[in-house]
């Protein structure tokens, strides 16, 4: 067969005969990035990958294995991105490309019931107590948005409430942003919501626990905040929430799109002992592979059409090759593997601490379970949004392209989490804090 643009090592291994591999062919990243702009906005997909809050121009992943990536220039890189924590068996697992190899075979997509979306709801379902009912789509975006839609129809109300910091995909509803009073109605967050999107939308502080009425349908919050550095919840914040809802009857909602089979088997709720009545999920449960899903009390969730009044469809729901990749996943996952999980977790931020320590670069690394996060400069650790925003984003920039120099991918933001996964053994562990050492001294040059 031929290709248009040349990945080194892949062409002869696939049998391949490049037709643009020498002359004018794509054989820099940089090539890669120039013509990805031409019919990409901004050569990217997804905003952050663009670099624009860390500078510079970005490497492109030509294939994936256990905790590495390497570009179209065969550059290797240790992963900390992991797919923001989606990837959590590690890339390219023999378990998830078996199971998706099956599916293939058997086709890509029905539109039409199949057995594997049924056992991957049990799957969830057995292991979340909450989780009587689940309904799949296709992201953790849809998840959030059919999950405020569902309280709405449930309760009969419009209000919704977010934490300041909070990130729930690109719904217009949750894509507001505070304004200049403690508890404020929404303003737009985005250039292309109206205000009319956002008038129901109350956005508060987090980790303080708002007085609520009965105008309100739910509080949608993430559990632990990974959007905003790692921030823990205060002891009494999840329950404060759980309590408030119930004292007004409003839906009490968990974003578990991170920390859904990332925390634990039945994620923050458990961790936290806190029971929402919907949980949205993403990530973990589709294996790499695009997935949602919202679950939640019986009578809540059958309320969604066909058996109740709120509408919720998609032909790729339910996706059999998302699904199969989603049950290989949670199949490698119990007490004992986030046990792991937690240690290594812990040996990361304890060698990364230690490394910029050494060089002097102010820098803490958070732990909340198997999550890590990175605050920059001499800080207080943060407790909501406006602590987090302290964080020294220029001085993680420079950390983050001095460890990509030294072959080690952090995300391209200073508030996303650090992802530690199965394929990150202690050696390759041991790998990144070594290299951290070289990576804090240049930051600090």
């Amino acid at each position: 067969m031929t290709i248009d643009v040349c990945v080194p090592g892949a062409c002869e291994a696939a049998g391949c005969v490049p037709t643009v591999c020498t002359g004018a062919g794509l054989r820099s990243n940089d090539e890669f990035f120039d013509r990805s702009t031409a019919v990409i906005p901004g050569g990217v997909n997804s905003s952050i990958r663009a670099f624009r809050s860390v500078g510079g121009r970005p490497y492109i992943v030509a294939r994936a294995d256990g905790a590495r990536v390497y570009d179209v220039e065969g550059t290797e890189y240790l992963d900390l991105v992991q797919s923001y924590g989606a990837v959590i068996l590690g890339h390219a697992h023999p378990a998830i490309t078996a199971a998706v190899t099956a599916a293939v075979a058997d086709g890509t997509s029905y539109g039409a019931p199949t057995p594997r979306e049924m056992k991957l709801a049990e799957a969830i379902s057995s292991r979340v107590p909450s989780c009587e009912q689940v309904r799949f789509m296709n992201s953790g975006t849809e998840a959030t948005s059919t999950a405020v839609r569902l309280a709405r129809g449930y309760t009969g109300r419009d209000r919704v409430v977010i934490f300041h910091g909070n990130f729930h995909g690109a719904t217009d509803a949750l894509l507001a942003a505070g304004g200049s009073g403690v508890a404020t109605l929404g303003l737009p967050g985005t250039a292309g919501v109206p205000d009319g999107a956002v008038a129901e939308t109350m956005v508060v502080p987090y980790n303080e626990v708002p007085t609520l009425d009965e105008s309100v349908a739910c509080v949608i919050v993430e559990a632990v905040a990974a959007n905003m550095g790692v921030v823990a919840p205060d002891p009494a914040f999840l329950a404060g929430l759980r309590a408030e809802c119930d004292r007004v009857g409003a839906v009490l909602v968990f974003d578990e799109v991170i920390t859904g089979f990332r925390l634990g088997t039945d994620g923050a709720q458990g961790a936290y002992g806190v029971t929402p009545d919907l949980t949205t999920y993403g990530k973990v449960i589709g294996g790499g592979l695009p997935v949602g899903a919202v679950g939640g009390r019986r009578e809540l969730m059958e309320t969604l059409s066909p058996l109740g009044p709120v509408f919720h469809a998609g032909t790729l729901s339910g996706n059999p090759l998302a699904t199969a990749a989603g049950l290989a996943a949670l199949d490698h996952l119990d007490d004992g593997t986030y046990d792991e999980l937690r240690r290594r977790a812990r040996r990361l931020a304890d060698g990364l601490t230690a490394a910029c320590a050494a060089a002097g670069f102010a820098a803490q690394f958070p732990v909340v379970g198997t999550l890590v996060g990175m605050v920059c400069g001499d800080v207080d650790t943060p407790t909501d949004f406006e602590s987090a925003k302290r964080t020294d984003e220029a001085a993680y920039g420079r950390f983050f392209h001095a460890m990509l120099d030294q072959g080690v991918a952090m995300a391209p933001g200073a508030y996303e989490a650090i992802f530690v996964g199965l394929a990150h053994d202690d050696s390759v562990i041991d790998a990144i804090t070594e290299r951290a050492h070289a990576a804090a001294a240049a930051a600090v040059a």
